[in-house]
């Protein structure tokens, strides 16, 4: 069952009151909720509620709380994901998947090879928040992931600590031999870098090569970005988490 996002606020005598109207239209008309239908709400404070319907007025409706209890969904990691922007349906798809994967933020990446232009990625970002939120709503994940503005591959390397780039060109070795000399620190930042479907330029790879940044490979089959993006992320968790 997913799971809706209120305001604590919104919480008196033990029930919630849903005054919201984009809330109201999508539960109560959309989805056709009868008193008595559970529902499950999230607020700010990582409080997951399950709820009962038990009262729709004209503008509003009313939920009895039965049970509240802080919600335990999400990774644990300090997981950030820049990935050069694909286009539209793959972008879409990486970002649903980087949000049910429990990232902190994802860095949309204007990279040498990106296909699409840096002016169109800066009117994207909203509707990407978007869509991260209603992944968020989905797999019930306690934190909302935040979709930052665009960004250089120079940006990100000033800016974080532990970084690992995905790549096969260059690669020496997979993320679970690189960890075993490398271990990674799990209270810190962790970012991940996803080229575009054409790779890095030249360019990039001397930076990463300059900076020591370490290139590290999925394997021998090739994928596409947003699988890649999928392959890196499970790898990373799976490989920190059992540390």
């Amino acid at each position: 069952m997913p799971h809706f996002l209120i305001e604590s606020k919104n919480i008196q005598d033990n029930k919630i009151i849903v005054r919201e109207k984009d809330l109201y239209q999508h539960i109560i008309k959309s989805l056709r909720a009868k008193i008595g239908e559970k529902i499950l709400f999230l607020d700010e404070n990582e409080i997951q509620y399950e709820t009962k319907l038990s009262q729709i007025n004209s503008s509003d409706f009313v939920c009895s709380i039965e049970k509240k209890y802080p919600s335990n969904r999400k990774l644990g990691l300090n997981l950030y994901v820049a990935q050069s922007v694909l286009n539209s349906d793959a972008q879409i798809s990486s970002i649903q998947k980087a949000t049910e994967l429990g990232v902190k933020g994802i860095i949309p990446l204007h990279t040498d090879n990106c296909s699409v232009k840096e002016s169109v990625i800066k009117n994207k970002i909203e509707k990407w928040q978007k869509i991260a939120l209603e992944s968020v709503k989905q797999c019930e994940r306690a934190d909302i992931p935040i979709v930052y503005e665009s960004a250089s591959i120079e940006d990100m390397l000033e800016k974080y600590e532990q970084i690992i780039v995905f790549a096969e060109k260059y690669a020496e070795k997979n993320f679970f031999n690189y960890i075993k000399e490398n271990k990674l620190d799990k209270n810190k930042s962790i970012l991940v870098i996803i080229g575009p479907e054409g790779g890095f330029s030249q360019r990039e790879f001397d930076i990463f090569i300059e900076k020591k940044i370490p290139l590290i490979t999925l394997g021998n089959l090739i994928y596409r970005a947003d699988t890649a993006l999928t392959a890196a992320l499970t790898t990373i968790i799976n490989g920190v988490q059992n540390e």
